[in-house]
């Protein structure tokens, strides 16, 4: 199995429109669509109902009024554990643009593997049932148990292998918010939650935890959901 590391780029742009913060995430990811989609092999791989082992955050610096600037320059975090994938980013993103963003430069690091305290979402997290947002329709326990286990499937899915899953990966799960988070998405409210996970000590732990940097936890990470950081010892 291939050796697991985080590919870290800070994409500077600049902006057309003005921006608003509950619009950013969307904005942003037509941005990363737009330059996937001129690669047929990404452009197939995007199209895919597939976990897509990259995640993002929101413009940076941020905005006291909520409205990210037109003329002025932001830098935004995208992350992923796919080396190909990042390969293709510090080649072709920094000349992508769209009606509203405009790229201007790209850089990239390591994330090096290091023993993690804790993580926390900066983007919200969105774990969905068939009936909508989890609180409505799981419980605590429930909900604690999804984020594991699709960290776990996106894993095993991007090493092709299948993991024990007889280990604990965390100690306390805390809540961030305290009511719901709504942001829109195709003409939809998305409802998720920001948390932050205290991180077992063993090995499989730490492992998954350090995967999440570069996935993202929950779904739809490639939309900027389930963004993390991380506190480390």
């Amino acid at each position: 199995m291939e050796k697991l590391q985080i590919f870290e780029h800070v994409l500077k742009v600049y902006l057309l429109k003005d921006i608003s913060n509950k619009n950013a995430l969307e904005s942003i990811a037509k941005l990363i669509d737009k330059s996937l989609s001129k690669d047929p092999e990404l452009h197939d791989f995007h199209n895919k109902n597939q976990f897509k082992n990259y995640c993002f955050n929101s413009f940076y610096k941020i905005e006291p009024d909520g409205i990210y600037k037109e003329g002025k320059i932001y830098s935004i975090i995208i992350r992923t554990v796919d080396k190909k994938l990042s390969e293709y980013f510090v080649r072709n993103l920094a000349n992508e643009y769209t009606e509203e963003i405009k790229a201007l430069t790209i850089e990239r690091k390591i994330i090096k593997k290091r023993h993690i305290e804790k993580i926390y979402t900066i983007t919200p997290i969105i774990l969905k049932t068939e009936s909508g947002y989890w609180r409505n329709n799981l419980s605590l326990k429930d909900f604690e148990g999804l984020i594991v286990t699709n960290l776990i499937k996106k894993y095993n899915f991007y090493f092709n292998t299948k993991l024990d899953e007889d280990f604990h990966f965390f100690s306390v799960l805390e809540f961030n918010n305290k009511k719901p988070i709504a942001t829109p998405l195709k003409n939809i409210n998305l409802i998720g939650d920001k948390i932050t996970i205290y991180i077992a000590e063993n090995d499989m732990a730490q492992e998954l935890a350090y995967f999440s940097l570069g996935s993202g936890l929950g779904e739809i990470n490639a939309r900027g959901y389930g963004f993390v950081n991380f506190r480390g010892i």
